[in-house]
C-alpha cells in the first residue's frame, strides 16, 4: 500500500540537482531521505545553525552523520537567529534561514548549479499558517498559506509534502526504524504556532476530521482570488503609471483603489501599509479634488504624500 508520504514524493518533479533542508527534526529527515532514495547523487543537503539553542551543536553532530550514512553532501550555514525588539523569534529565524538558503546556493554549491531548495512543510504547518493568518485578520495574501512552490532571489522553493500529515511521516520514520532529533522548541507553548499545535489542533481532529484538507482547499481559493487581484492590480497600474496619478486613482471603485495602492506601494517600495493607514489614505485620495490639497499619510515604514499630480512614496531614512 502506497504512504502519503510516498504518494507526495512520487508526484514529486523538481530540477536537479536538488537541494534539501535538513533540520534533523522528523519531517526534514524523511524529506531528506526519500529523496536521496529517489535521486541518488542528485541530493545534497543545508542544514542551518541558528545559535540559539544549547544543543545546537548537537543538531549538526547528528545532521553531519545522518548525511554521512545517505552519502549526501552536507553544508553547515551558521547564521544569527535573534530576534530585533518588536520582531517575532520565529520571524527572525525564518529571514536568516532564506539569506543562508542564497548564499548557499551562491557559494557553497555554486559549482553544481542547484536553483531549487526543498523544504519539508506539511499538512499540519499549511493550518497552523492559516489559523495564525486568521487570529492576526490577514488579507488574500496570508489566507493563501503557504505556497506548493515559489521563486526568490533566482532559488525555486519546494514544499513536497504540504498534503502529507505530521502523523504520517512520524509512522513512515518508525516502519523504516530511523531516528531523527526532537526539538525542545517545538513543545514549548510560549510560541503561538506551538500552542495552536498543542491545542487547537486535537480539538479540530475530533470536531472535523477532515479539516486539513478542507483547509487547505480554502487556502488555494484564496490564492486563487490573490491572483486574480494580482492581475487586475498590475493592469491597473499599467494604466495610471508610476507614481500613480491619483485622478486616475479616483476613477476606480475604492476597493480597486486599495488593490493597486498594494501593489505598487509592494512592489515598487516595499512598502506594507496598515488597514488604518490604507483606510486613511484612500479618504484622503477621495477628498483631493482642489490643487491645494496635500496628502502625508505615514503609510508602512515611510510617508505617501501628494507632489503634483501623483502620489509620492518615501522613507525617511533616504532623507538622512
Amino acid at each position: 500500500m502506497t504512504t502519503p508520504l510516498a504518494k507526495a514524493i512520487a508526484a514529486f518533479s523538481p530540477a536537479l540537482p536538488l537541494a534539501v533542508a535538513f533540520s534533523g527534526g522528523a519531517d526534514s529527515t524523511a524529506l531528506l531521505l526519500a529523496c536521496a532514495e529517489k535521486w541518488p547523487g542528485q541530493v545534497h543537503a543545508v542544514h542551518i545553525h541558528h545559535g540559539i539553542q544549547a544543543a545546537a551543536d548537537d543538531f549538526e553532530q547528528h545532521c553531519r552523520t545522518f548525511c554521512k550514512q545517505l552519502n549526501v553532501s552536507l553544508v553547515v550555514k551558521k547564521v544569527d537567529g535573534r530576534h530585533a525588539p518588536g520582531q517575532s523569534p520565529e520571524d527572525a529565524a525564518r529571514r536568516a534561514r532564506y539569506k543562508a538558503f542564497e548564499a548557499v546556493a551562491l557559494d557553497d554549491y555554486a559549482q553544481l548549479a542547484i536553483k531549487n531548495i526543498a523544504i519539508a512543510q506539511h499538512a499540519d504547518d499549511q493550518v497552523e499558517t492559516l489559523l495564525l493568518a486568521l487570529s492576526r485578520g490577514s488579507g488574500l495574501p496570508g489566507l493563501s498559506a503557504m505556497p506548493a512552490s515559489w521563486v526568490r532571489e533566482g532559488i525555486t522553493y519546494h514544499r513536497p509534502l504540504l498534503a502529507v500529515r505530521a502523523s504520517d511521516i512520524r509512522t513512515w520514520l518508525a516502519a523504516r526504524g530511523v531516528a531523527f532529533i526532537e526539538d525542545p522548541s517545538n513543545v514549548d507553548e510560549q510560541f503561538t504556532r506551538n500552542r495552536i499545535r498543542a491545542r487547537l489542533l486535537p480539538a479540530l481532529e475530533a470536531t472535523f476530521p477532515q479539516f486539513r484538507d478542507t483547509f487547505a482547499r480554502s487556502a488555494a481559493h484564496a490564492a486563487q482570488a490573490q491572483a486574480v487581484l494580482l492581475d487586475v492590480a498590475v493592469q491597473d497600474l499599467a494604466l495610471m503609471g508610476t507614481p500613480p496619478l491619483i485622478v486616475k486613482l479616483q476613477h476606480l471603485s475604492r476597493p480597486r483603489q486599495a488593490n493597486v495602492l498594494r501593489h505598487w506601494l509592494n512592489t515598487t517600495h516595499h512598502a506594507v501599509p496598515s488597514a488604518a493607514q490604507l483606510a486613511e489614505l484612500l479618504d484622503q485620495i477621495a477628498a483631493c479634488t482642489t490643487r491645494g490639497h496635500q496628502i502625508r499619510i505615514k503609510v508602512g515604514t515611510g510617508f505617501c504624500e501628494r507632489r503634483g499630480a501623483a502620489l509620492h512614496w518615501y522613507n525617511l531614512l533616504d532623507l538622512l
